[in-house]
């Protein structure tokens, strides 16, 4: 079950889940059935989501405030806590990450849209250029009243030419209400404070996804980062692109789901483990 909210029970292996940009909890239902009952799945919503309302803090929007709700989730359980991250997501969760580092099991990223390390990567100025002209796109279109327009050059940039005539109304009409955060979203990436060099001390299991045919912006980041965080590997699915949380969600699902496993497993201690041995 996947769960927006609300009180954290006190067993179990506990996993929050963080969506993507103009998307929401509903986004890791599969991810939930895949984890079974063994596990408890909680996907906080964004500030954008029609759960949490718009931004209303002031225009300077950071990834510490889209973060807040997620870090007061994890301070109020004991438990340490399986996090996952999909684009925008993903770079909240790696903000997530560096604040409470000791609270973190393990760490999984589908792409994670950490634009400001692209401002610091040698290969960087391409890849930045090419999503700050989606991002300023983005900006015109909301100023100028085309939330529509902007909502679709959104969607055909990340999920590829004609995405957006595929999807049905509703959904449109959801991310065109949406699209007033996207700017505000853009700047938080773009912005960020950190270093790469704080990544280095994020000593913890990670897995970093990418989809074969990622987007030049995050296939950098995705391929950059198993070299700048100590415990970490990466991951290609084959034939997916940006979305493949939800394109290729069984295959993607499949490596969340390993990668925590392997995690709580190695965190068990030894006597805990022969424990369950003899049970079975």
């Amino acid at each position: 079950m996947v769960r927006i909210a609300g009180s954290i029970s006190a067993q179990g292996e506990l996993v929050i889940a963080l969506h993507c940009s103009g998307s929401g909890a509903r986004q890791w239902r599969q991810l939930g059935e895949t984890l079974g009952e063994r596990y408890e799945l909680i996907a906080p919503e964004h500030y954008g989501c029609e759960s949490t309302g718009h931004w209303i803090g002031g225009p300077a929007f950071t990834l510490a405030d889209e973060a807040e709700r997620t870090i007061a989730l994890i301070d109020a359980t004991d438990r340490k806590v399986h996090l996952v991250g999909h684009s925008y997501g993903g770079g909240v969760a790696l903000h997530v990450a560096l604040a409470r580092p000791d609270r973190i099991a393990s760490l999984t990223l589908y792409e994670p849209s950490a634009f400001y390390l692209l401002k610091q990567f040698g290969e960087g100025a391409g890849p930045f250029a090419e999503i700050r002209a989606v991002a300023d796109l983005a900006a015109t279109c909301v100023a100028t009243g085309n939330e529509r327009g902007g909502a679709m050059a959104f969607v055909d940039y990340w999920s590829g030419p004609g995405a957006w005539d595929a999807l049905r109304p509703a959904v449109q009409d959801a991310l065109i209400r949406w699209m007033p955060k996207a700017p505000l979203d853009f700047a938080a990436l773009f912005e960020e404070p950190t270093r790469w060099e704080a990544l280095t001390r994020l000593n913890l299991p990670t897995l970093i996804i990418r989809g074969e045919r990622a987007p030049p912006p995050t296939r950098l980041i995705a391929d950059t980062l198993p070299s700048l965080l100590p415990d970490c590997r990466l991951a290609i699915v084959a034939g997916a692109g940006h979305m493949g949380p939800l394109t290729h969600a069984a295959e993607v699902n499949v490596l969340i789901v390993r990668h925590v496993a392997e995690a709580a497993r190695s965190a068990t201690p030894a006597s805990c483990l022969m424990l369950e041995s003899s049970s079975c």
